[in-house]
């Protein structure tokens, strides 16, 4: 088959074009001259009309005309853009036909060609042939083992470019590397992860001048970004001498991926008041992440409305960032509004509304628009069976769960992974089926890791099974030996039993691996301000209002029936002395400020950073019969919604 009859495979509207282009050209150029249909070619392929540019470079050849070194690059770049594999391997070959196969130019564009097509053994097999390479032809090569995953072996393409070099940037003919091959090379340092793979690269940088580059700059950041490096990444956007929107748009979305919202909000006011660049949807949808990272819901409504006002609430990509928000801001009533008035929706946008109300309790609904996507014709990607999964673990659906975990891999083809075992572990070990549990681990196709371990150690907490406890622990301790989670995890499980030297004995080997349990924390926004609360807080200016006022409505949970749940409390002393513990738990502290400081009747939501203590489930409860109002708290598992001595979760957490 020739290259014009691949070309004229496509479809019928591509015949139509192509049947066009001799007569449209030639009224404003001469259809004889080869000068004439390169300038053709290229100004489709640059603006994206790869189809367009191949059915010109098809027209051309039927014309008999002889390209020359100028049409072939922009006619391969068009099938590196289509992926068309079979299309570039013709160009490839006429190429050569016509005497350009180891033009440097066409050799490059080969390159990109076979590296987009996944076919990077090609590419590197052109390379190597190349006889005197150039900035175009190593840059292809490193952005070809970028493309295909293999980012240090990127780095290592450009150490031997230095070599071959002899460390330095200048040939004979000037400059040799510039900002796009470094731009390459920094990403694929972002891609390895290792601050010092990105230093070194980062130091030659500035010794050679390139570190004013925006685009050496943007890739920078976000390779600093990936190391978990937030303040080299910031120091490097403001030593940058311009920033376009995508640095401003970079920065935002960095900080809000590492959970440092308040920077997010802070870069954010920075951009808008430079006024150098405007924000787009990206910049909103990056904000809009931030927001649901922190729960700040007041903020996330302001942007919200910005995006109507915008008009890009038909914008996928921000439209599900909206429900996202919603959803992880405590108002999944608001994110499916949000999500029916979305008129094109994507796989992320039905996952993203899966798990909202997965993470709320809500499983009926997010089987709903689970199978309300598969009518759609959308199907479900990995993380779509992560969310439905996680919603039948929270709601203790374990034979709904079952069924999906076993279909998802005959029916849509994914295999299952460490987040859906870990999801069936945790749905096994929350409805008491612990041995099941623990088979089924053992059975795995994948090796457990501290995830997996982690899901049975904590389905051993809640049912009190000391012995899986203690084998899912020293697991964990081998895998994971500095987090404090497992240990404190492991110490509950022992003061439940009431064994208490063992819970000593958990804080000696804490002390001794110098540990430290995380501090539990509960946040309430109010008026556009956040309040942070520790355990047995004194810090806040409310502080002894917040004490007189939890007192006295002490009084009145007692009245309902409120006992304290002291099994809550790891410490070995009397029962009164728990209870005082019980009563300062930054939750309680937070929900007591909260109903102080807002309107009565109004929703009073709370961020936690850990798992909410069962004492505190129990007494929120009440307190939301007591005053008559909904208290929302988000911990670190899940939503609940209490409102009239209930709780959504139906004490199933």
């Amino acid at each position: 088959m020739t290259m014009t009859q691949s070309v004229f495979r496509t479809s019928s509207t591509a015949r139509t074009k192509t049947a066009n282009l001799t007569s449209m050209f030639g009224k404003y150029v001469d259809k004889t001259s080869v000068h004439s249909w390169n300038t053709v070619i290229a100004d489709l392929s640059r603006s994206g009309d790869s189809v367009e540019a191949l059915s010109a470079f098809a027209s051309m050849r039927k014309l008999s005309l002889h390209p020359n070194r100028s049409t072939f690059p922009c006619a391969i770049k068009a099938c590196a853009a289509l992926s068309d594999l079979r299309a570039g391997a013709q160009a490839h070959q006429q190429a050569f036909a016509f005497g350009f196969g180891h033009d440097i130019f066409v050799s490059s564009a080969l390159i990109d060609m076979y590296s987009k097509c996944a076919r990077l053994d090609h590419a590197c097999h052109l390379f190597d042939e190349i006889p005197e390479r150039n900035v175009v032809s190593w840059t292809s090569i490193i952005a070809g083992y970028v493309q295909n995953d293999r980012a240090r072996d990127a780095v290592r393409i450009f150490k031997e470019l230095l070599v071959e070099e002899s460390g330095s940037l200048e040939s004979e003919d000037g400059v040799f590397v510039d900002s796009v091959l470094l731009g390459c090379v920094v990403s694929a340092c972002s891609k390895v992860g290792r601050r010092s793979v990105t230093e070194g690269v980062h130091g030659w940088v500035i010794k050679r001048g390139f570190e004013g580059s925006v685009g050496v700059g943007n890739t920078l950041m976000d390779a600093y970004a990936k190391c978990g490096e937030m303040g080299v990444a910031r120091k490097v956007f403001d030593g940058m001498d311009e920033s376009d929107d995508y640095s401003w748009n970079s920065m935002i979305a960095e900080y809000a991926q590492n959970g440092l919202s308040a920077e997010a909000f802070c870069v954010f006011g920075e951009m808008v008041k430079s006024g150098k660049v405007r924000y787009n949807a990206v910049t909103l949808s990056a904000v809009l992440l931030a927001c649901a990272s922190s729960g700040a819901l007041q903020l996330g409504k302001c942007i919200h409305d910005q995006v109507i006002k915008m008009d890009l609430e038909d914008s996928v990509f921000v439209g599900t960032s909206i429900v996202d928000m919603y959803c992880k801001c405590g108002r999944v009533e608001m994110a499916r509004k949000a999500f029916d008035r979305m008129k094109v929706k994507n796989v992320k946008s039905w996952t993203a509304m899966i798990a909202g109300y997965g993470m709320h309790g809500c499983a009926k609904e997010a089987m709903e628009i689970f199978y309300k996507m598969i009518r759609s014709g959308v199907k479900p990607n990995y993380i779509t069976f992560v969310s439905v999964l996680a919603a039948c673990s929270h709601a203790g659906m374990l034979k709904e769960g079952w069924h999906w975990f076993n279909r998802m891999k005959c029916e849509f083809n994914v295999e299952p992974g460490i987040e859906h075992y870990s999801c069936m572990v945790d749905l096994l070990g929350r409805a008491g089926c612990l041995n099941e549990a623990y088979g089924l681990i053992q059975e795995m196709n994948v090796k457990p890791d501290f995830i997996i371990w982690g899901s049975l150690l904590g389905a051993c907490r809640i049912h009190k099974n000391v012995e899986l406890g203690e084998i899912s622990a020293r697991k964990l301790f081998e895998l994971d030996p500095s987090n404090c989670g497992y240990y404190v995890l492991l110490s509950n499980i022992y003061a439940d039993a009431g064994r208490w030297a063992d819970v000593e004995r958990m804080r000696i080997l804490m002390k001794s691996r110098g540990l430290l349990k995380t501090p539990g924390f509960s946040i309430v926004e109010l008026k556009g301000r956040i309040h942070v609360f520790l355990v047995g807080d004194k810090e806040h200016p409310q502080h002894e209002k917040i004490y007189e006022y939890l007192d006295k409505l002490n009084v009145k949970l007692q009245e309902l029936g409120y006992m304290p749940n002291v099994t809550s409390v790891l410490h070995d002393v009397d029962e009164e002395e728990k209870g005082m513990v019980l009563r300062v738990h930054s939750e309680k502290l937070a929900v007591a400020f909260g109903i102080m400081n807002s309107v009565p009747g109004s929703i009073i939501q709370i961020i936690k950073n850990l798992r909410i203590c069962g004492d505190c489930h129990s007494a929120i409860k009440l307190i939301s019969k007591a005053v008559n109002r909904e208290i929302v708290v988000r911990d670190s598992k899940r939503f609940h919604h209490f409102k009239d001595g209930l709780c959504s979760c139906g004490d199933y957490w």
